[in-house]
């Protein structure tokens, strides 16, 4: 096997290999920036070795039940098993590719043409590069869980031996205290996570310093930020040195404004001892710019490009040496949202708080709406405040630039329709209809579930790192419910879709499905259903598209044309909807099989059916009963599945698949609320509401165990699919599918592949 690779031969899709810094380092040297060059020890290089000299076991059994919270014992056992791995030795063939590669370092370009033996000789006969070597965990770049910093560097590495012995040594530091607790704290097993060694040409620098395509002190996207000092970055870092700054024009490369305090002193790498040193600064440079204009302008140029590659604003660290520079990082700029929160909040207080429901910030004019016959206020660019939407809302919500509501959690349907727009939304507020009123002007902080006076200036940023396209073991899937934003969710390079609801569908027809049977209209139903899962499955052509039989509770649609009809329930949450009411009215049910029988009779060969609110097995083999009925044949021409929303589902749930099924998807909105018996609509007591509640996880992890028993696919939907932590829970209990909400799809697909 190899045991290291230059950064030529890696990408940013290498973290598992090369971990995160690895992985971002080869993919600027092999988009053409001037990155000194480097490669890196891989992370299976670092399991070769815990193999090989058969101390993985040990250290496990070291490791095992170890409290972290009895820091003396912490310590402890952390130096032992740092010991363990130092007192092994490496493998003579690792240490002989290390130094090997090694070797080549400091002309890696000149490598590129060499070729002739006497041009090679001439080129690996140099005197021996000063390196750094940095740790590069495989779950460093982890969103949710920050590793980076957890591991040790070396800088100032000079020879074979010493270069041998600290990368051992960055090997070791994945069992400094700190890392073992921070994993511990964050349910990541120890053994899990690698650790990946970059190798790296060390810049002697005559001048660094950090560049920043945005403002960070304004916010302000149309400029670019330079810093510079003499010397080693190091000296700003400490703070011991103040940089200078200039400010330039994105767009131009002019120069805004300059900042020139003086610089007495500069940190440098002695030539004899290779430690860093600090030196004073010629007094005739101490007040002068330390860049030229010309080497603003090429750092400006050079910042532009970077953030063109990536996409999203960049914090960029450079140096440079006999006048070449160099970019030794670049880093998404992560700092912004929180930043206009901050100055959102610094400003003025709130006049309304509540649940952030939908991410985003949006100013515009209120217009309250009491009932459907208000809707048409709401037009576009207007914000739309009620007490709570209802299906029939969704017209104006997709007009509307913003959605508070008085009523509602995090699940409520204000809440999940406003994600699946990308529209920013506050529920349970309790009074927005009392205190704002029409014509008011406000703005929508739908993150922090904020509501302020006024309309707010703000630049909506989204540094997000670049995406995650790498097919992962786990499928990350979408939810959807309106035809209008299919292409918008498969834009997203979703894996399918997890959870296609007919209630948009429904919805959109304006007449209640009770109606359609009263007045004996089943065929209007049935090419209701067959067009709008037809719109929204084409976008997803040859990936899994799970259509959910309907789940029509009887307060959710009176708005509907014959909705007046429904009957008063009590309960409605618990009561008679899903697959209880489709079995009563089982012409409703046949009419929503055949749409799908049509499309699967059309080519759509990529459809599921699932069944809602299941509690017994009876249920799913009348439900057969009746798809065959209609010439839809379960698990041959669709694949057949239920839904796990309540505690008897998931009590039985080795019944349910003995009856045969081909997968499950968690439920996780109404799982949650039926087992902690908490109304997820009510906002009085959506504090406790959570989805982490330890009876919720215990239930989730015997599905999905049970699952894999039977040979059943298993999967989650809801908004506990969408949550980082969520994900990385469902990695470790193994399960084969999550579905998110548009907005969420990547940093699930993130934190899936770096679990994995």
């Amino acid at each position: 096997m190899a045991y290291c690779k230059w950064f030529k031969s890696l990408s940013k899709s290498s973290i598992p290999e090369a971990g995160g810094k690895g992985a971002n380092l080869a993919e600027m040297w092999n988009s053409g920036f001037p990155v000194p060059p480097g490669f890196v020890v891989l992370a299976d290089t670092y399991r070769t070795f815990l193999r090989v000299r058969k101390i993985d076991k040990k250290i496990e059994e070291k490791l095992k039940d170890l409290d972290v919270e009895d820091n003396e014992k912490l310590q402890k056992v952390a130096q032992e098993v740092q010991d363990l791995i130092m007192s092994s030795s490496m493998p003579v063939d690792m240490q002989d590719e290390i130094k090997e590669l090694y070797s080549y370092i400091d002309a890696a370009e000149d490598l590129k043409s060499v070729k002739t033996a006497q041009a090679l000789l001439q080129v690996t006969s140099r005197d021996p590069a000063f390196v750094a070597v940095r740790s590069s965990a495989t779950a460093e770049d982890l969103p949710g869980a920050s590793f980076a910093g957890q591991q040790a560097t070396f800088v100032n590495t000079l020879g074979k031996e010493a270069l041998v012995s600290n990368v051992q040594k960055c090997w070791a530091s994945l069992f400094l205290s700190r890392a073992i607790y921070y994993r511990v704290k964050n349910n990541f097993p120890h053994m899990k996570v690698a650790i990946a060694v970059v190798v790296q040409k060390q810049i002697n620098s005559d001048a660094s310093g950090v560049m920043f395509t945005v403002n960070p002190a304004t916010n302000d996207l149309n400029q670019v930020v330079i810093e510079a000092i003499y010397g080693l970055g190091e000296a700003v870092v400490s703070g011991e040195v103040n940089p200078n700054t200039y400010i330039l024009d994105k767009k131009t490369g002019n120069m805004i404004s300059k900042d020139i305090p003086g610089q007495t002193f500069l940190l440098t790498r002695d030539a004899y001892t290779g430690q860093t040193i600090k030196r004073n600064v010629n007094k005739d440079r101490q007040e002068k710019q330390v860049m030229t204009e010309q080497q603003i302008k090429t750092l400006w140029k050079l910042a532009i490009s970077v953030e063109n590659h990536y996409g999203v604003p960049q914090d960029m660290e450079w140096a440079m040496e006999k006048n070449q520079i160099y970019l030794v990082q670049t880093r998404p700029v992560t700092t912004l949202k929180q930043k206009i929160e901050d100055k959102l909040e610094s400003k003025v207080e709130p006049i309304l708080k509540g649940l952030g429901a939908s991410p985003g910030h949006a100013a515009g004019t209120v217009k309250i709406v009491s009932d459907v016959n208000e809707l048409d206020k709401v037009q576009k660019g207007d914000i739309l405040v009620t007490a709570m939407t209802n299906p029939d809302y969704v017209p104006a919500m997709q007009r509307a630039v913003a959605i508070v509501t008085d009523e509602g959690g995090i699940t409520a349907h204000a809440a999940i329709v406003s994600r699946e727009m990308g529209v920013p939304c506050v529920v349970g507020t309790k009074s927005a209809t009392k205190i704002l009123k029409d014509g008011d002007e406000i703005t929508v902080d739908g993150t922090a579930g904020l509501v302020y006076k006024g309309k707010m200036e703000m630049a909506e940023v989204k540094p997000s790192a670049p995406a995650v396209t790498e097919k992962t073991a786990i499928k990350v899937k979408v939810i959807m419910d309106l035809p209008a934003f299919a292409q918008r969710a498969a834009d997203t390079g979703a894996d399918g879709i997890g959870l296609l609801r007919l209630e948009g569908i429904i919805a959109s027809g304006k007449i209640h499905p009770a109606k359609y049977l009263r007045d004996n209209r089943l065929q209007d139903y049935e090419n209701l259903i067959y067009e709008g899962v037809k719109a929204i499955a084409t976008p997803f052509k040859d990936k899994p598209v799970w259509v959910r039989t309907s789940d029509i509770r009887t307060d959710e649609y009176r708005e509907l044309e014959g909705g007046e009809e429904e009957p008063k329930e009590a309960n409605p949450m618990i009561g008679w909807h899903a697959i209880r009411r489709s079995l009563d009215q089982p012409e409703l049910l046949k009419s929503e099989f055949r749409a799908l029988k049509r499309l699967v009779d059309e080519g759509f060969n990529n459809l599921g059916v699932m069944l809602p609110f299941v509690i017994s097995p009876d249920e799913i083999v009348r439900a057969k009963m009746i798809a065959e009925e209609v010439g839809l044949k379960p698990r041959t021409d669709i694949k057949f599945g239920v839904m796990v929303e309540t505690p008897a589902a998931a009590l039985i749930i080795e019944g349910l698949c003995e009856v045969g099924i081909d997968f499950i998807s968690i439920g996780s909105n109404d799982l949650t609320q039926t087992i902690l018996g908490v109304d997820r609509g009510n906002s009085n007591i959506a504090s406790l509401y959570s989805e982490f509640h330890p009876a919720v996880i215990k239930a989730i992890e015997h599905v999905i165990k049970m699952c894999k028993k039977f040979g059943v696919e298993s999967s989650i939907c809801g908004q506990a699919g969408s949550d980082p932590r969520m994900a990385k829970i469902l990695a470790r209990f193994g399960i084969d599918s999550i579905s998110a909400n548009v907005d969420a799809v990547q940093t699930v697909r993130e934190v899936v592949a770096q679990t994995e």
